[in-house]
Parts: C-alpha cells; sequence; structure tokens
C-alpha cells in the first residue's frame, strides 16, 4: 500500500526564505530520519511564510500506511514554529 500526503504550513516566525528554510529543512531531515517516509517541499518555494510538503510512505497494509503517515503529521503539528493550513491524503 502507498499512501501520500501532502500538508500546506504557515510559518509566522519565518521574515525570510532563509529563516522559512531553515524550519523546513529541519521539519524534512528529522521526518525522514524518524520515519519511514520520503518528504519533499513541493509548493511555495519562494514564498517566505507558506509550504506545502509531500510525504509518502510504503506498507504491506493500509492500516500499517495509515499509522506511518498519522504519527509524521502528529510530529510535524508539534512544532510550534508553524501551522497547519491544510492535509490532503491520497491511497495508491
Amino acid at each position: 500500500m502507498i499512501l501520500y500526503m501532502e500538508c500546506e504550513f504557515f510559518i509566522p516566525v519565518a521574515h525570510s526564505l532563509k529563516e522559512k528554510r531553515a524550519v523546513v529543512k529541519s521539519m524534512l531531515t528529522r521526518s525522514r530520519q524518524k520515519f519511514n517516509v520520503s518528504g519533499a517541499e513541493i509548493d511555495h518555494q519562494n514564498v517566505w511564510q507558506r509550504t506545502r510538503l509531500a510525504f509518502v510512505t510504503v506498507s504491506s497494509s493500509k492500516d500499517a500506511a495509515d499509522k506511518e503517515i498519522e504519527r509524521v503529521l502528529h510530529f510535524l503539528e508539534s512544532n510550534p514554529a508553524w501551522e497547519c493550513l491544510e492535509i490532503h491524503k491520497e491511497y495508491l
């Protein structure tokens, strides 16, 4: 089972692209290291207070994929530097 998730975040603490990229890079790297997912910034690369991230996980069952993506989402939402605006999940 392949589960794809997109999340859009507002980053009020970022006052430049450099500050935004520090937050985004840190969270992407930690997500990849901590969980069985691949992730990337897919939109708003040149906007300094918004980002859209995509994550994908591959698992032997739908339940295992759901659990892994939910763990990633919980981790992402625990960061006080940003707030989640939108989440989209899709089974492939």
